[in-house]
């Protein structure tokens, strides 16, 4: 057991003068980063340059001597390694994390033979508090630099940290002294459960998820972050469904409640000497804040989407708004001010010359006043219906209607229509609002009036459910630059006659079009449900 042990305390020095050599060579490769070329003023040492003092201090430190020597050993590792610690304070002010580390590091190796008490057979030293400080700093900044680009400390430093806290680990004094030969194998013991303690310490202190499976998934062990995330007992043993091998994302981790919380996860193989995994380590770190603000940034734009969207319908209503004040505004200025100007210069001209003028002129001028106003009369009953209309105030209710009797009615109303020929059944009904359809026929010829020319025909006829009702005229038919806006709300010269009529065909689910006449004319074909016979 003696001859074990000593072997085991070889092996341990000379894997911690590996590690010191490992940590100076770092630093001295990493002094490209040292901010020792700064001005004066702002002279400090980055933490990188650090490391060669403390991996000489850890090489010195095990160094095999005997004698008088032994304390100069000693001597010298305490001076170097308490300049590590000074140069790792100088450096907290621009390096917090990495200045920290390596200060706790190099005061763990100026302090490594210094034991603050002794329960049973463990003595607890003065380094292990400072050792875990400055491996947990290193080990917390190599797990943030696993997922994001930039972190607390550079990959090689945080690597030089833990390399350095783990040899400190090996070149710590034996628990007894070596005059006692017949307690070594109580030294190795009381070494080894040091270390456990030292790795089950800095396990659960990590604010990381981390769950440890050997190589059938089965769990070894759990910190205690990986508890309190996933609300599974002290004891489990059957992982939950955790991501392959290699896998590093977004992840949503069971918890014991059914619920899930979204993680950042990775699974990392533990190979051994041949390269087959021995075992996994799962870490997990909570992103359930970052998600909830994913989610409300994404409401965010979808509301301000929906707010775009709101605004655009608003133009665009201002902008119809608009168009119909400006069309509306043309007409008063075009189609209603000449009526107006007509009664106003007639009526003038009735006034001063009434005792002058013959009983024949006087009654042409008034039949004419009349005539004009009756004109205005139109033109205003048609903007209230074109108001109403624009608004979505009018509503059919549809009927059966005779179309014979719809047209002669409007052929009666309407000036001019006496020679108005029509071809339509007695028995040909349409499904529509009376007063609509009157209206519709009437502005229909008053167009084909004043626009076409005779003879106008007016004919109706059933097709498969619907009734189409035709009038057409002789004219020139209407020129092609005007089709498009037909029925639009206001065509220069011709009123608000095939507008109204366009609204109240929709309004009674019917459509009205436009087609040439052969040989010549302009035909207006209404298409309105049939009524049952």
């Amino acid at each position: 057991m003696r001859i074990a042990a000593r072997g085991v305390g070889r092996s341990s020095r000379l894997i911690a003068g590996c590690a010191g050599v490992t940590v100076t060579v770092l630093g001295l490769l990493n002094t490209h980063t040292s901010d020792l070329n700064a001005p004066p003023e702002g002279l400090s040492p980055a933490p990188a340059f650090v490391l060669m003092p403390a991996g000489l201090a850890l090489l010195v430190r095990v160094l095999p001597l005997a004698g008088p020597a032994t304390r100069l050993r000693t001597g010298a590792a305490a001076v170097l390694a308490l300049s590590a610690a000074v140069l790792g304070a100088a450096a907290i002010s621009r390096h917090p994390a990495a200045g920290l580390a390596t200060g706790l590091a190099g005061l763990a190796l100026a302090g490594l033979d210094v034991r603050l008490l002794r329960i049973g057979r463990v003595a607890v030293r003065i380094t292990d508090p400072l050792l875990l400080g400055a491996a947990t700093i290193a080990l917390v900044a190599l797990v943030a630099r696993l997922f994001t680009a930039t972190g607390m400390m550079p990959l090689d430093l945080a690597g030089g940290l833990l390399l350095l806290t783990a040899g400190a680990v090996l070149a710590r004094p034996e628990a007894e002294p070596p005059s006692a030969p017949d307690t070594a194998d109580q030294r190795l013991v009381a070494e080894l459960r040091d270390r456990q303690d030292f790795a089950d310490t800095l396990l659960q202190s990590m604010n990381e998820a981390v769950m440890v499976l050997d190589a059938n998934y089965r769990v070894i062990d759990v910190n205690r972050r990986w508890r309190e995330l996933t609300g599974q007992p002290d004891d489990v043993r059957e992982p939950p469904p955790l991501p392959p091998p290699g896998h590093g994302g977004d992840w949503l981790l069971p918890r014991a409640d059914g619920t899930e919380v979204p993680v950042l996860a990775t699974m990392a193989a533990i190979p051994d000497a041949a390269g087959a995994p021995r075992g996994y380590v799962a870490t997990c770190v909570d992103i359930g804040s970052r998600k909830q603000a994913e989610e409300a940034l994404s409401e965010h734009a979808a509301e301000l989407e929906r707010g775009n969207a709101q605004l655009a319908a608003a133009n665009s209503q201002l902008a119809a708004a608009l168009s119909f004040k400006n069309d509306l505004t043309s007409m008063l200025t075009h189609d209603v001010a000449q009526p107006i100007s007509s009664i106003a210069s007639l009526a003038e001209l009735l006034c001063a010359d009434w005792a002058d003028l013959p009983e024949d002129i006087r009654l042409e001028l008034s039949l004419k006043i009349d005539k004009n106003t009756r004109r205005l009369v139109k033109m205003m009953n048609d903007l209230q219906l074109l108001f109403r209309l624009d608004t979505g105030a009018v509503t059919a209710r549809r009927v059966p209607v005779p179309l014979l009797e719809v047209v002669r009615a409007a052929r009666a109303e309407t000036a001019g229509a006496d020679e108005v020929e029509i071809a339509i059944d007695e028995d040909l009904s349409a499904l529509a609002d009376r007063g609509h359809l009157a209206v519709v026929v009437e502005n229909l010829l008053k167009n084909a009036i004043a626009h076409g020319a005779a003879p106008i025909r007016v004919g109706a006829e059933r097709q498969d459910g619907t009734v189409l009702l035709r009038v057409q005229d002789s004219g020139a038919g209407i020129p092609e630059d005007l089709l498009p806006n037909l029925f639009g709300r206001f065509i220069r010269g011709a009123g608000l006659g095939l507008f109204i009529v366009r609204h109240l065909v929709e309004a009674n689910g019917g459509s009205v079009r436009y087609e040439h006449a052969v040989p010549r004319g302009a035909r207006l074909l209404v298409t309105l449900e049939a009524a049952p016979r």
